[in-house]
């Protein structure tokens, strides 16, 4: 449980030092953020097809194939449907846009780009809190490791829109410690659904398997060849995928 809890924190924590970068940095290039994000894309892609889908084929029995499709899809269909349920969350900020109108399109994009990355840290933490149902310790490290790696450019460009839209330097930080809290609630919750109940641990493993893969491909891809470094993203991709295979081969 303690591996659990630090891994929670480490996980949720990433967020934050991303989010401190983005205050020393606060002009962060689009071509650096890409190549970054692209490499722990790879590496997000890479633990959800070894530390969750394929554990969820192995431990998933007779209809092992059925559960594991059914759990991705689900996943999947999870993300997607909390992405359309979107709050404005505009007290938070700090920000009168009544007395400010012009203000309201900027903040209302900035806040829904906000909430999009606090959103999929549920199901990224549930991802993370999941792989360690297996009990393999380190395909579960490895998993988390790589969803922690993808935080820290995330939690930088969130600071720097939040800033221009007008929000104060210390609501910025609470913003982005909240997101961070969002990833340690799931990945408790997630550890803990598989410890109540082992039956579910295949299903559970194809749906945080699902959660990610839809992260990566509606969200993580298409930013990182938005801005011209389609090249250099793939091959970033590709050197984080093959990262997390190397690993998985020399620690297994």
């Amino acid at each position: 449980m303690k591996i659990v809890l630090l891994t929670a924190l480490g996980v949720g924590g990433a967020s934050v030092i991303g989010a401190l970068f983005g205050f020393t940095f606060k002009k962060i290039s689009h071509k650096f953020s890409d190549i970054i994000l692209s490499f722990a894309a790879g590496v997000m892609l890479s633990a959800s097809v070894i530390g969750l889908i394929l554990p969820s084929l192995e431990y998933g029995g007779k209809f092992s194939l059925l559960v594991t499709i059914v759990g991705v899809f689900c996943g999947a269909f999870c993300v997607n449907l909390i992405d359309k349920i979107v709050p404005h969350l505009h007290r938070l900020t700090g920000v009168d846009t009544e007395t400010h109108p012009d203000a309201q399109k900027q903040l209302d994009k900035v806040l829904l780009f906000v909430i999009a990355i606090a959103i999929h840290n549920l199901p990224e933490g549930i991802a993370a809190g999941v792989g360690f149902g297996t009990g393999n310790i380190a395909d579960a490290i490895v998993i988390a490791g790589g969803i922690a790696l993808q935080n820290i450019p995330e939690g930088m460009v969130i600071i720097a829109p939040m800033l221009t839209a007008g929000i104060s330097h210390k609501r910025t930080f609470l913003i982005a410690i909240i997101t961070g809290v969002v990833e340690v609630i799931g990945t408790l919750l997630g550890y803990f659904a598989v410890t109540v109940s082992t039956a579910i641990l295949p299903f559970a493993l194809a749906f945080a398997g699902g959660t990610m893969l839809y992260v990566i491909s509606d969200e993580m891809i298409p930013e990182t060849h938005a801005h011209g470094s389609e090249r250099g993203a793939t091959y970033s991709l590709l050197a984080g995928f093959c990262l997390m295979v190397a690993f998985d081969v020399l620690l297994g």
